[in-house]
């Protein structure tokens, strides 16, 4: 199997101690977000390699030596400022990070992304040309592919419409972001791609991509994978992975964020953290049913 960690949190900002515990100790415990009595146990014997999503790779670089699998990162960078992204460090920091990262884990496997752009009075749309223009011209030599989407319609984005203060796109602003991103990719020899948004951009120079595809999957593997399942009222082409986060318990309060919809529980559940715990929140209760996820 292989690991996503996360796409429910920040496991790399905010919990790598607790991870690399759990890794030292064998294995991790996962409740299920829709059925919390149900818990998985994935023993670290059976995953094949690990993803890493983050906003902030910086607190698990000095313990990647000590992970024996496959590693792949996606690094999310975003040009938004402390009013939509609070507690995201400073964009230099991650940048110098994402430098040092590629060096470690190699530029193949390696992606960044631009994820979500949105459009408002002060994030304009000049504003993100000139924001990935620089991201490519930084990063030159050390990414080669950027993934893109746009944000979507979560219950976290309607809390916080006031903040965000949305506009709604155009044609003409697809067209634009489509064109100048493929100029800006290209010129720094990058790729630049969607996964799964209803517009892909395709004609203006996206690839349709994935954000793990099943070639990526056997290379990193040497094995084959279920796709992912259905999502958005379809699927997409990317290879199925285990997630071991929980939702509410990512302190980044990114205002456009689909996987926190409550602050109050955030904090709730950070005090719930255990470094010792099986899992990311809590600990096994009597009344849990464990079940080993078999690969």
């Amino acid at each position: 199997m292989i690991l996503n960690v996360s796409g429910r949190t920040d496991i790399v900002a905010f919990y790598s101690e607790w991870f690399m515990n759990r890794y030292k100790d064998g294995f991790v415990d996962v409740r299920n977000p829709y059925n919390p009595k149900m818990v998985s146990r994935i023993n670290f014997k059976d995953v094949d390699a690990i993803l890493f999503c983050t906003k902030n790779p910086i607190p698990i670089m000095k313990y990647l030596k000590e992970i024996d699998k496959p590693i792949l990162f996606h690094v999310t960078l975003t040009p938004y400022k402390s009013d939509i992204e609070p507690n995201v460090p400073n964009k230099t920091k991650i940048i110098e990070a994402i430098k040092e990262l590629s060096n470690i884990v190699g530029i193949d496997n390696l992606y960044v992304r631009y994820d979500p752009i949105f459009l408002s009075d002060k994030y304009n749309l000049e504003y993100h040309k000139k924001a990935f223009e620089k991201m490519c011209y930084l990063l030159n030599g050390y990414v080669k592919q950027i993934i893109v989407s746009f944000i979507d319609d979560y219950k976290n984005v309607r809390n916080n419409l006031k903040v965000l203060n949305l506009k709604e796109f155009s044609e003409n602003d697809y067209k634009e972001i489509g064109i100048n991103f493929s100029n800006s990719a290209k010129k720094y020899n990058m790729s630049v791609q969607t996964c799964f948004e209803d517009r892909n951009l395709s004609e203006y120079g996206f690839k349709i991509g994935e954000c793990l595809s099943h070639e990526m999957a056997y290379k990193i593997t040497g094995k084959t994978y279920k796709n992912w399942t259905a999502r958005k009222g379809g699927k997409c082409n990317c290879v199925q992975m285990v997630d071991i986060g929980a939702y509410n318990t990512c302190k980044h309060f990114c205002k456009y964020c689909y996987a926190n919809y409550d602050e109050k529980k955030v904090n709730n559940n950070f005090k719930n953290h255990n470094l010792s715990s099986s899992m990311l929140i809590g600990k096994i209760e009597n009344d849990d049913i464990i079940k080993e996820k078999i690969k």
